[in-house]
Order: structure tokens, then C-alpha cells, then sequence
């Protein structure tokens, strides 16, 4: 089979406990477990249509990254997408029709005040 390849390079970052703070506020950090090479398109245009009605997750994305496949075992409510000095909310990981040829990693782009720990 041949690679997808890819022409930007992404970091998967899995939710950790880091304990808690001085004054009791839980402490998250983040544990880069995957790099992955893929292509990053937009999902949406941020209007109200959307081609995906049936699944809110998808509804929800702003991108969509794909990339060759590897073993990821991560529950998506725990990972991240980093891309250059973006940041991404992973919305669902999937594995089209369960073949482990390719990742199609729905995402959602945060803006703002985001944790970079």
C-alpha cells in the first residue's frame, strides 16, 4: 500500500493529571504521544449549513486533518492537535470503515486563552 504522506507535520497530545495548585485548581498537562505528517483542510465556513447533520461531533469541526495510519488508542475527549503554533481540539478520530489505512482526525481550531503547558 502507498503512504499518504502529507505536507504538514502535527503533534498528538493526550490530557494528563498534573495534580493541584497551591490554592486546590487541578493542574492539566499534556503528553505528546503521536507525530504525525498530514494534510489540514477546513471542514466548515462557519455558516449554518453543514453537509454533516447527523452527528453533532462533525458539526462541530472547523478542520479536518488526514493522515497515514498508525495505532492510536486515545479517547478523543482527551487529545489535542498541534500544528506549527495552532492548537486543535480533537472532536473524533476515525478510522474509515475500520481499514488502518488512514486517520481522518475531525478537529475543532481553539482561539484565545488556550493551556499551551
Amino acid at each position: 500500500m502507498r503512504a499518504i504522506g502529507g505536507n504538514i507535520a502535527a503533534t498528538l497530545a493526550v490530557k494528563g493529571d498534573g495534580g493541584r495548585s497551591t490554592i486546590g485548581e487541578r493542574i492539566t498537562t499534556w503528553t505528546t504521544v503521536a507525530e504525525l505528517v498530514g494534510f489540514l483542510d477546513l471542514a466548515a465556513s462557519g455558516g449554518s449549513y453543514s453537509s454533516f447533520t447527523g452527528n453533532a461531533k462533525l458539526q462541530d469541526s472547523s478542520h479536518v486533518f488526514i493522515c497515514d495510519y498508525q495505532p492510536l488508542p486515545y479517547a478523543t475527549n482527551e487529545c489535542r492537535l498541534v500544528i506549527g503554533d495552532q492548537i486543535y481540539q480533537v472532536q473524533l478520530l476515525d478510522n474509515p470503515m475500520g481499514l488502518c489505512e488512514h486517520w481522518e482526525i475531525y478537529l475543532k481550531y481553539l482561539e484565545g486563552d488556550v493551556d499551551r503547558g
